[in-house]
């Protein structure tokens, strides 16, 4: 069996368990008497011991091994569940995440696992000494993790009075070519027995993948004695260590011999296995499937190709006035647009999978700034496009540890200003038409206006006349410019502003828009709007000269016309008066160097697009517009990177090409 075809579904799977762990330990943290949360902790890493050890990760199955021990333990009220045991569980958890990282990477899975595993030792026996020397070992000295199969046999081979042997056999430090040695002592063991399983598996040991030793569990109608002299004579073969293993593996041996404490054991077991069936059932009533991204990907493309070639039909059927082409055409948009629909769909993921990382790492925070804090997720269940999910969670991880490290303030800060010691970080998602909004909110000690204002004039980024004249939000709009902070002290951790020019550019090459309230001694909002998606969008298509350009609907508020008399020029900047305000415009044939042509058109009366970003609005001067359009965004490769005010392009219906205008990038 080739164990690659399981290797993804492994890697999600150990992945969705690992997420459960970690969401289900926080709770017990709270809720340290529950029982019920232990014993689903104890499924889930009992499911993730079974997996990597059918999988061959047998480092990870001994690891999981011994975490399972002590929750073992914590389910059967043999430990109390205390702040030091929760932080071994803990560490334990980021190793075993380190290893299916590094096996998801193509690695071999394998961590110093050394101090973790003495700890979760000293759990279980406070008595306990001996160091592991290093993560093979724990490999080696682990119990084989048996499936049902090797049991049934174990069991019935048991019966008929084998013995079962655990070997482990070590070669000279000096042997070359070990894994033909270790053939060598394969094949004299199995003439005396039957090989169950290996530690490491036979394909790490034939690819040599181990020390000096390995270990073997056999079963063998032979004495320990002729086994150990069979074994100790194949050459290069330093030490032969023969131990009889006797019942442990044999489950009606275990039965026998159970006791009043193991029969309340059996007793959970079976109600475990119970609710183990009804998870299975509920599994099999489930009628998803998972899909490879890149394989939704692929389809959104080739739906996109097929968008434009719409256009391009679309564009043919009116030229020729054939009405039955038309009704065709007409049909065809009505099954693509459902398509669409359901093909976005298909895309849209649950903004959970980003927020589940983020109670664990504000616990971690809280304990290293030693504050009280309390995280609330909203909207969980709020939907984005797997593109921008991907991408989102950096800068939420930013807000987030910048809300904790300099939002919040300590709990005796806090007492001293009549608030409760426990501080408040929320997280909220909300869908708003073709919006998403996320919200990260605190309720510390807010931002300091005057410092804000006084370190950008003394950054040279405003003026001390300019600075009168901003209003709150255009102030705190200033934590935005590069390298700015206001930080007293800047941490590891983060720092008030440095880095928020990052997360603000982040967020706007997603086509959102960022923005932050704050009152003082009341804490800051950091209010977050990203599109749905963003491969197919809504844009107006416009001229300059020859030129036919997309300007995206989300940004434009309004399309407008004005005569050369109303432009006037402000601060040597033209300007144009719309509603009151006072409108800066951008002539797009000069950003852009549009060459004039001979047919060029009257340009007394100008077509003005007015787009906004945040508070503030600008007008693009352009010569006509074509009209809106839905538009595939298509990227402009890596021989065109950092072209200014440019998002991509996209292919119309003719054929030609329109580059699409990213509008903020004229603010």
């Amino acid at each position: 069996m080739d164990l690659n075809n399981y290797l993804e579904m492994f890697i999600e799977e150990s992945k969705e368990h690992l997420q459960s762990i970690n969401d289900e330990l926080l709770k017990l943290e709270s809720d340290s008497t529950n029982t019920a949360i232990v014993n689903e902790i104890f499924r889930s890493a009992h499911t993730l011991k079974g997996m990597a050890g059918s999988m061959g990760f047998d480092d990870l199955a001994s690891l999981t091994h011994e975490m399972e021990n002590v929750l073992d333990l914590l389910r059967n009220s043999k430990l109390t569940i205390t702040s030091e045991i929760m932080d071994v569980i803990f560490k334990c958890v980021d190793l075993i995440e380190r290893m299916v990282d590094s096996i998801e990477s193509g690695g071999d899975g394998k961590e110093n696992v050394t101090e973790v595993v003495t700890q979760l030792k000293k759990i279980q026996n406070p008595n306990h000494t001996e160091l592991v020397s290093a993560s093979r070992e724990v490999a080696a000295t682990a119990e084989f993790v048996l499936d049902e199969f090797q049991a049934t046999v174990i069991s019935e081979a048991t019966k008929s009075g084998m013995n079962i042997y655990q070997i482990k056999v070590s070669l000279d430090t000096n042997c070359v070519m070990k894994s033909i040695r270790a053939y060598l002592v394969f094949q004299a063991a199995e003439e005396l027995g039957e090989l169950i399983q290996t530690i490491p598996t036979v394909e790490q040991i034939e690819e040599e993948k181990f020390e000096d030793s390995f270990t073997l569990l056999m079963l063998s109608e032979r004495s320990s004695q002729e086994i150990h002299a069979a074994l100790i004579n194949v050459s290069e073969v330093r030490e032969v260590i023969v131990d009889e293993r006797t019942g442990i593996e044999n489950p009606e041996m275990a039965n026998s011999s159970a006791t009043v404490e193991s029969e309340k054991v059996e007793s959970v077991n079976r109600q475990q296995n119970k609710e183990d069936s009804n998870v299975a059932k509920k599994k099999q009533r489930s009628k998803s499937i998972r899909v490879d991204i890149d394989k939704l990907d692929q389809l959104m493309n080739l739906f996109s190709e097929l968008i434009i070639d719409r256009g391009r039909l679309d564009q043919i059927a009116r030229k020729s006035q054939l009405s039955e082409l038309t009704e065709t055409v007409e049909h065809m948009t009505r099954i693509s647009t459902d398509l669409q629909g359901l093909i976005l769909n298909m895309r849209m993921v649950q903004v959970e999978q980003v927020f589940n990382r983020f109670p664990r790492m504000i616990r971690d925070l809280a304990k290293e700034l030693n504050k009280k804090v309390q995280l609330v997720i909203e909207g969980s269940e709020t939907e984005l496009d797997r593109t921008v999910i991907d991408e989102i969670g950096d800068p939420l991880v930013h807000l987030l540890r910048n809300a904790l490290d300099h939002g919040l303030e300590t709990a005796e800060e806090r007492a001293a200003t009549n608030k409760v010691e426990e501080g408040t970080i929320s997280l909220k998602a909300y869908q708003s038409g073709n919006h998403v909004f996320i919200e990260v909110s605190d309720d510390g000690k807010g931002i300091n206006r005057e410092k804000v204002l006084n370190k950008a004039i003394e950054r040279a980024v405003v003026s001390e006349a300019e600075a009168k004249t901003l209003t709150d939000q255009q102030v705190y709009s200033l934590l935005f410019s590069s390298g700015f902070s206001t930080a007293d002290k800047i941490s590891d951790i983060s720092g008030r502003g440095v880095g928020l020019d990052v997360v603000k550019t982040k967020i706007e090459s997603l086509g959102g828009l960022i923005t932050i309230d704050s009152t003082p001694g009341n804490g800051s909002v950091f209010h977050i709007q990203l599109p749905l998606t963003l491969s197919i969008i809504y844009a107006m298509l416009v001229k300059v000269e020859e030129e036919t350009f997309a300007i995206p609907f989300n940004s434009i508020v309004e399309i407008t016309t004005a005569d050369e008399n109303q432009v006037t020029t402000l601060q040597g900047q033209k300007v144009i008066q719309f509603r009151g305000q006072v409108v800066p415009l951008v002539f797009l044939n000069e950003v852009l160097q549009v060459p004039p042509t001979n047919a060029s058109v009257d340009k007394q009366q100008q077509f003005i697009v007015i787009v906004r970003k945040g508070n503030q609005s600008r007008g693009i001067v352009i010569d006509s517009v074509v009209g809106q359009q839905e538009i595939v965004l298509k990227s402009l490769g890596g021989y065109l990177t950092n072209l200014p005010v440019i998002s991509g392009a996209t292919i119309l219906g003719n054929g030609q090409v329109a580059l699409i205008i990213d509008s903020n990038q004229f603010f």
